[in-house]
């Protein structure tokens, strides 16, 4: 029995040895030889039905010999599944004769959106690569739901879930449906900073862009978690505590935690803050022999004692690096360097001058401006083509772009060019929409409720231009105005601005009359700096009182049964009725309430120089002027640091019925105390002074009220018609000054995103010296307002029958002061203000108002 098996097992093994040789020899001939020895004409196709068969056959490429093997078939077959046209791909080798079997993708018919409210459909066709008519590509089909779930994610939707749908249609045709289940907005519950000592966290909060979520969060979006803005926020703390000393200053982390219990993210800051240091010294080392360091000196921002800036120093080595291009050296490249003091905490700052590569532009490129037009991009650079390679000037043609606001993104890269010594810059751009349609409302108790509607466009027709038109609707105040500026004139940095305005200010319980004015002023505007700003105006327009016919009744027309005055009731057969009494004329009765008798001023009468405004009809103003606007401020809508100053002056006289000439200065200084508290002094001053023989109206004079001591009524201070008969309208002055100081400061149980601050402030100030009418007494008078000759008078008034009642005013040189407190709200309705103050000295004749309000918003 066992003999048997051995027998057997010997066979076996006989036999395979012989075997897998022969079989090794006829696999490596299989393999060597051609498949088959048909060319690619003889390839069958079958299951095809839009694509050709030679189009399909285009994918199989013969060897030199026309013939193909089994490597190209492989090769023929992943090309077309590559296509992206078929679901699947098949190779038939039967009698020697290959045959491709395609089963094709269905066609798109349709694509649409379910269940998006948030983000319209024209959006996510805009996103997504699968295309109407277009070939249907599963794998493509997943990357667009990824794509639209991640555009949902930006917008601060975390939980959004996309499901595509493909429904089958006849003849190999598909509709495609995105289901869409949005989800809750995700927000930002907390933001919070560790390692700050320097800085409290709620003043970083005012550096970030990220903020906590508030009941009044759905009126804006930065409480909407953004990973792009989070990293961006690294950079603004770092850069803020840069610019404050801090040399040594790392934004270690911006770590992100999603909290399901809030349903929203946990934003923590890490920052390393290091020493403040001071500048210890600022030296000037040149290798270029003939430019001598110190001679850029006067462009350095950095002074000895002063605290390290980042950012003043790179606009000094921009400053430098510009200046020395100008004087000829091209290539010249500024290079910072600090030296640091560890134990005194200082820094020795030092430019170094050296001669750079010698590299030119050759191209400028710029990609992504679909509407803006290539000039309105290349006239904010300072190169061209051909020009020597500067890094100063690129960076700052990149900021000018960035400050224009046409673009989401701008970012500017070099690539090689032609040769070693040539580069090609690139712009590349994303713009964004510059048009803006709003609807504003407010309500102050100066102007009362108030209305706007505005339309405007920051680049206007793709060419950089602004324009804009606006209508205003108020209580008491109405117009509409035009606005139109061409930032560079004739190819030149200086703007040119024109504006057609209509104004009316209605009587209210502030003045007794109301006026009209309408005019236009060209303007040209000059960045002498980047701190400095000159404009030069021209201004013509037509100005008209408008007051009700009661306060203007008094005239000098004998047969004026109102012009005689006696207060008492026994006098009542002559023309003027005592106080109490009545009058019968024409069938009427009419019967004192007034108290003062039923004269021309006991239904009130406006102020001399009011009625003689209205007596001459409209007024021609023609001048010329100019401002001075100095601003080094940190932050234009919420300053804490910084000095703003506005000069100018005004030359009545071109021309026109008014000659005068109108100065005035406004500076406001900020300066951080401690623990986020914000100190503000407020300085301002004017005067008016005559030109020529022309007298000047009351209209120009200055007016004054809570705009320069709070706690006052608007135009509530300074000289003032104090006719005990008449309206009291407030004369204006010639000469003012005020001084306020206050102090900012946070409400630190309040969430920071809520925008509330409090303000506690003392004011003083003054207006005086009126120069206007006080007499209008003319030859022959008849039916004219002017100087007023009662009749009758009796002891109780300043003057006799027949003689005029001039102007009776109070002029008087008290300093006005009042402290107060104030509210203010950066809310997302627009920033509003509200203010208690209290006049500690007081004028005897002046208004006051302790409460004052306004603000407004845009939706």
């Amino acid at each position: 029995m066992m003999v048997g098996m051995r027998v057997r097992g010997g066979l076996l093994a006989a036999l395979i040895m012989f075997a897998v040789p022969v079989a090794a020899t006829l696999a490596a001939v299989l393999v060597s030889a051609p498949a088959t020895a048909q060319g690619v004409a003889s390839i069958g196709v079958e299951g095809n039905r839009r694509v050709e068969v030679e189009t399909i056959r285009s994918y199989f490429k013969a060897d030199p010999g026309g013939r193909l093997t089994q490597a190209e078939i492989d090769d023929g077959l992943k090309a077309l599944i590559e296509t992206g046209l078929f679901q699947d791909v098949r190779i038939n080798q039967t009698g020697g004769r290959v045959v491709v079997v395609v089963v094709e993708n269905p066609v798109i018919g349709r694509i649409a959106f379910e269940g998006n409210k948030k983000i319209k459909d024209e959006q996510l066709s805009s996103e997504i690569q699968s295309k109407p008519r277009g070939t249907l590509s599963r794998p493509m089909v997943q990357s667009d739901a990824q794509r639209i779930a991640e555009i949902y994610r930006r917008s601060g939707r975390y939980d959004v879930r996309v499901n595509p749908e493909i429904i089958e249609q006849p003849n190999n045709r598909v509709d495609l449906v995105f289901t869409i289940t949005e989800g809750q907005k995700t927000g930002v519950k907390s933001v919070e900073f560790f390692g700050n000592v320097a800085y409290s966290s709620y003043r970083l909060k005012d550096i970030i862009k990220t903020h906590e979520s508030n009941l009044l969060s759905f009126l804006g979006g930065g409480d909407v978690y953004d990973p792009d803005r989070v990293e961006a926020d690294r950079d603004l703390i770092r850069r803020f505590y840069l610019k404050h000393g801090f040399a040594d200053v790392q934004v270690v982390a911006a770590l992100t935690e999603y909290d399901p219990d809030k349903k929203g993210f946990l934003v923590t800051f890490k920052i390393e803050e290091g020493q403040q240091y001071r500048v210890a010294s600022v030296d000037f080392q040149s290798s270029i022999g003939t430019l001598d360091g110190n001679s850029l000196r006067s462009f350095s921002r950095v002074g000895v004692g002063s605290l390290y800036n980042a950012e003043a120093l790179e606009k000094s080595v921009e400053e430098m690096q510009i200046e020395a291009s100008r004087r000829g050296y091209a290539f010249a490249i500024v290079r910072p360097r600090g030296d640091r003091n560890f134990e005194q905490h200082t820094v020795s700052i030092v430019f170094t001058i050296d001669e750079g590569p010698r590299t030119y532009i050759e191209r400028i490129n710029i990609r992504g401006n679909t509407r803006t037009r290539d000039y309105v991009i290349r006239r904010e650079f300072d190169l061209s083509e051909g020009d020597a390679y500067n890094r100063a000037l690129v960076d700052r043609a990149e900021r000018r772009l960035k400050n224009l606001d046409f673009f989401k993104s701008v970012k500017i890269v070099t690539e090689p060019g032609s040769s070693s010594d040539r580069i090609i810059l690139i712009v590349d751009l994303e713009e964004k929409s510059t048009g803006d349609f709003s609807v504003s409302g407010g309500y102050s108790t100066t102007d009362g409720a108030l209305a706007e509607v505005s339309v405007s466009e920051r680049n206007f027709l793709g060419r950089g231009l602004f324009a804009k038109a606006s209508v205003t609707y108020g209580q008491y105040a109405r117009g509409y105005s035009l606005s139109f500026v061409e930032p560079y004139l004739l190819d030149y940095r200086v703007a040119l601005g024109l504006d057609l305005f209509q104004r009316q200010q209605l009587a209210n319980s502030y003045i007794s009359y109301g006026t009209k004015t309408i005019g236009f002023s060209p303007r040209l505007g000059f960045s002498l700096r980047e701190d400095l700003a000159l404009q030069l105006r021209y201004s013509i327009y037509e100005q008209q009182i408008q007051l009700p016919s009661n306060l203007a009744n008094c005239n000098n027309n004998s047969s004026n049964s109102l012009l005689a005055f006696n207060p008492s009731p026994a006098f009542a057969n002559i023309a003027g009725v005592g106080p109490g009494g009545s009058i019968t004329s024409g069938g009427q009765t009419a019967t004192d309430t007034s108290g003062v008798g039923l004269w021309c001023y006991s239904d009130g009468e406006a102020s001399l120089p009011v009625r003689k405004e209205l007596q001459s009809g409209q007024t021609l103003t023609s001048s010329l002027g100019y401002s001075l606007n100095y601003n080094t401020l940190d932050n234009n809508k919420n300053p804490t640091d910084g000095l703003i100053v506005d000069w100018k002056q005004d030359f009545a006289g071109v021309g026109g019925d008014v000659s005068y000439i109108k100065s005035a200065i406004d500076a406001k200084y900020y300066t951080p105390l401690v623990s986020d508290i914000v100190g503000v002094i407020h300085a301002q001053a004017g005067i008016l002074n005559q030109m020529g023989n022309n007298e000047l109206r009351m209209l120009d004079h200055f007016q004054m009220g809570p705009n320069l001591v709070r706690g006052f009524a608007p135009n509530g201070i300074g000289p003032r018609d104090i006719n005990p008969y008449g309206t009291g309208d407030a004369l204006g002055g010639t000469k003012y000054w005020g001084v306020s100081a206050e102090l900012q400061m946070p409400f630190w149980f309040l969430p920071k995103e809520v925008g509330l601050k409090g303000a506690v402030y003392a004011d003083a100030g003054g207006l005086y010296d009126y120069k206007g009418p006080t007499s209008w007494a003319q030859t022959g008078e008849v039916n004219l307002p002017g100087c007023i000759k009662p009749t009758q008078v009796t002891a109780t008034t300043s003057a006799n029958p027949g003689t005029c009642l001039g102007l009776q005013f109070d002029d008087s040189k008290v300093v006005r002061t009042s402290v107060g407190v104030g509210l203010i709200w950066a809310s997302p309705f627009g920033p509003l203000r509200f203010d208690y103050a209290i006049p500690l000295t007081k004028g005897q004749f002046d208004r006051v108002q302790q409460f004052k309000f306004g603000g407004g918003t845009s939706f």
